[in-house]
């Protein structure tokens, strides 16, 4: 599988960010699409707010312990692995799920994953999608400045990426709204 980073036709990305396009089958996609058909949701409130997104946590939470959520699905366990293996990690190294379910209409807004988790890496099922990067910036700092993204990429269906060292530390990132339903798959590790 090629990796989008490096030639002249790539798409320009942070540094730190691997993009792998068919990082699983179609058949793959078709059997984890089932499971998580069957995985319930939650709303996700983020400073008072409600998601259009709907979210199901495993493994370590990002309230630092304070919910309990429970392990990480046996049938996520194949594709954590093989995520761990292009990160070059251990799949223990994986301490945490999150399957986010996003109907037509539904963005994930400007942010940057919580601080207690390092690596992300993540896999795109049904629909593509656009993730774009801006470089971060401590609330308030801007000044007001209307900012825009930087870099910006089509996440298809069954891709996969891992973000890292700068992509992780020095950008943010958000997700328009989407057309169709699409379902993620994201791992993080711990710091």
């Amino acid at each position: 599988m090629a990796e989008a980073h490096g030639s002249l036709f790539d798409p320009d990305l942070p540094d730190g960010f691997t993009y792998r396009p068919e990082f699983i089958s179609p058949d793959e996609e078709t059997t984890l699409v089932a499971d998580v058909a069957g995985i319930e949701f939650s709303d996700f409130e983020m400073r008072g707010v409600v998601a259009r997104r709907r979210v199901a946590f495993f493994g370590a939470s990002y309230d630092a312990g304070r919910t309990d959520t429970p392990p990480i699905p046996e049938f996520l366990l194949p594709l954590r692995a093989r995520i761990a293996t292009w990160a070059g990690l251990e799949p223990a190294a994986f301490a945490m799920a999150l399957i986010n379910a996003y109907p037509p209409g539904a963005p994930i807004g400007w942010h940057r994953d919580a601080p207690q988790y390092d690596m992300v890496a993540g896999v795109s099922l049904l629909t593509g999608c656009r993730m774009k990067f801006r470089p971060y910036v401590s609330p308030g700092a801007a000044g007001g400045a209307r900012r825009v993204a930087t870099h910006e990429l089509n996440l298809a269906p069954r891709s996969g990426y891992l973000m890292r060292d700068l992509a992780r530390a020095r950008y943010e990132h958000h997700i328009p709204a989407v057309a169709a339903l699409r379902y993620s798959i994201t791992f993080r590790t711990l710091r």
